[in-house]
């Protein structure tokens, strides 16, 4: 279960990057963090902590719940 998580927060982010018009390093720039970081999500060799959750969440003005999966926006 926790690589189906996994899988759709990467799809979920990629979304919302492309929506937003964003790309690694202007979205790590705007919450804070550094590219690399954001591409270790994207590429799924790391998973966002709770406060990178809450700041995508705020980003991209959507529910955390929406990040993991768990609702539809």
């Amino acid at each position: 279960m926790e690589k189906i998580i996994e899988i759709l927060i990467i799809e979920r982010l990629k979304e919302l990057m492309n929506e937003y018009g964003t790309n690694q390093s202007k979205l790590a720039l705007s919450i804070g963090l550094k590219q690399n970081t954001i591409s270790a999500w994207l590429l799924g060799k790391k998973e966002p902590s709770i406060t990178s959750l809450w700041l995508l969440a705020d980003f991209f003005a959507v529910p955390i719940d929406y990040l993991v999966g768990r609702t539809e926006y």
